[in-house]
């Protein structure tokens, strides 16, 4: 075992199980599965170790000799759950690589609505995390960019979309609907004459060609700020 001086804080850092003692009768893998389900049926805010030491049939103290914390236990839940994503095949156009990227991330999001709680916060640091942060460098390879510029390029992309995601779950229906009700409110507001900066912007708006979806029209413009690039 480690000293606790020498003990890994990263959990991706421990082993399973401790180089003594008898063999655990539970893995990583199985308390994971636990705890998104519980998450899955009722957020994020349904998962506690005494829940999950419940599902799979172990004492409220038993699951800390797999996981020192719940943050810990929320981290081997996103990382199943990251396994699960299904990667395109990159191209060599960057821009529509990363949005093909951030479509897969997003029918996870969709999938399991408390990973954007989680999504929101930084870039996942765990196995299936690093393949997810690795494929979207893949994907950067053709931008002439610092490594640093482009792992922040990443985050946001990641950012936004669990922010995106969240959006469209908490209204329950597609952006496009919801955008859709709200210009319908706001230029109920804007006839009234009393908001002049936003009677512009809502009258000098011209439709979004290609992509109409959030995402799909948010997403390039992001990487270009981000990435400092210019060309078309």
């Amino acid at each position: 075992m480690y000293a606790e001086s020498e003990r890994p804080r990263s959990i991706w850092l421990r082993s399973e199980r401790a180089g003594r003692g008898p063999a655990p009768g539970h893995d990583r893998a199985g308390i994971a599965a636990a705890a998104v389900g519980l998450a899955d049926a009722g957020g994020l805010e349904a998962v506690s170790m005494r829940k999950v030491a419940g599902v799979i049939g172990a004492g409220a103290t038993a699951l800390y000799r797999y996981v020192d914390s719940r943050d810990e236990l929320v981290q081997l839940m996103l990382d199943a759950v990251l396994a699960d994503l299904r990667y395109p095949l990159l191209t060599g156009a960057w821009r529509a690589d990363v949005l093909a990227l951030a479509r897969a991330l997003d029918a996870v999001c969709r999938e399991h609505p408390w990973t954007v709680d989680v999504l929101q916060g930084q870039p996942p640091m765990s196995p299936h995390g690093v393949v997810l942060l690795e494929r979207a460098l893949a994907a950067l390879e053709p931008v002439d960019a610092p490594g640093q510029v482009k792992l922040e390029a990443v985050a946001l992309t990641i950012g936004l979309v669990a922010t995106v995601a969240r959006t469209e779950l908490a209204a329950g229906r597609s952006t496009e609907e919801w955008r859709s009700a709200q210009e319908e409110y706001l230029r109920s507001v804007v006839v009234a004459g009393e908001h002049p900066h936003l009677a512009r912007a809502i009258t000098t708006s011209t439709p979004a060609s290609g992509d109409q979806d959030l995402l799909g029209r948010l997403l390039p413009r992001v990487l270009t700020g981000a990435l400092g690039v210019t060309d078309a």
